[in-house]
């Protein structure tokens, strides 16, 4: 299966950490995987928008990121604004995509979410979007019934 992750290199470390659990369970489940880097969050679900428009055949999708609260409402609005984007996404175009921008007040709790030997949610990602792919796969074959 074809998977296509998108990697925010905001914070680069706790990037690399996400992506590090990502790609682990990716190879894991055998996935052919292309990997895109963009500049924050917000432009993650667009860079999904992208590939569906030019029909590249992606089986799934892995998002990653991170997003510590500052001084600003900034945080709220990217928080709030990438899930909803990648939730639209999935929803409105059925794709399998497992998100993982994690957001949080600090970075402490940023590495507690990212490493793999922690919550590993760059793993958890991407193992989401694998069995979204699978459930998906499931239920077009047995036209609506039970996954």
């Amino acid at each position: 299966m074809k998977i296509l992750v998108i990697e925010a290199r905001y914070y680069t470390a706790i990037s690399d950490a996400l992506l590090d659990g990502a790609l682990d369970a990716l190879q894991a489940g055998k996935a052919d995987i292309t990997k895109v880097t963009v500049p924050g969050a917000l432009e993650i679900p667009h860079v999904i928008s992208m590939a569906e428009a030019a029909k590249c055949g992606y089986d799934g999708y892995v998002a990653l990121g991170c997003v510590i609260r500052g001084e600003t409402t900034h945080y709220d609005y990217v928080c709030g604004e990438s899930a909803r984007a990648i939730m639209d996404l999935a929803v409105n175009q059925q794709l399998a995509i497992g998100n993982g921008i994690i957001t949080v007040e600090n970075e402490d709790q940023a590495w507690a979410r990212a490493k793999k030997d922690k919550k590993d949610k760059g793993g958890f990602a991407a193992n989401a979007a694998l069995k979204m792919i699978k459930i998906r796969s499931e239920l077009q074959s047995s036209k609506g019934g039970a996954a």
